[in-house]
């Protein structure tokens, strides 16, 4: 009864929710970065802000699924999954807009700080995040 008890602690838990989403931002960003023909952090270390804007709304993105998955599932794994299943579908929002935007190349504006294009790019993120959230 003691050792159930303990997991079932709201500071256990959340200890529990935020050690495993941060590992999965962890791994969301490195996916993020292979998907991308820039190099995130070398380009906001140089101060491109269009790159700022961009990996913050994937950032806000994963976090606000995740945020939607804790809430709806009672378990880690579920939480895990269904959390994981979101990025998914981001991810594939991501390569949308660069496939419905043929007049130029998002990862290419982006990579030359045009901020307008990282905006955009940081509102679909977080905008359909809350979506993908409200649906998981």
């Amino acid at each position: 009864m003691l050792e159930t008890s303990f997991w079932q602690h709201p500071l256990v838990q959340t200890a529990g929710y935020f050690s495993v989403v941060v590992l999965c931002l962890l791994v969301s960003m490195v996916i993020f970065e292979l998907v991308t023909k820039y190099k995130n952090w070398e380009e906001i270390k140089n101060g491109n802000v269009a790159v700022a804007l961009s990996t913050g709304g994937k950032i806000l993105g994963v976090c606000n699924i995740f945020r939607y998955s804790i809430g709806r599932h009672s378990t880690l794994l579920e939480m895990m999954g269904w959390g994981l299943f979101g990025f998914t579908l981001l991810i594939f929002a991501y390569v949308l807009f660069e496939f419905l935007t043929p007049r130029f190349n998002v990862d290419d504006e982006i990579a030359n700080d045009n901020r307008s294009v990282g905006f955009i790019s940081f509102t679909i993120s977080l905008g359909l995040s809350f979506v993908i959230g409200a649906s998981i």
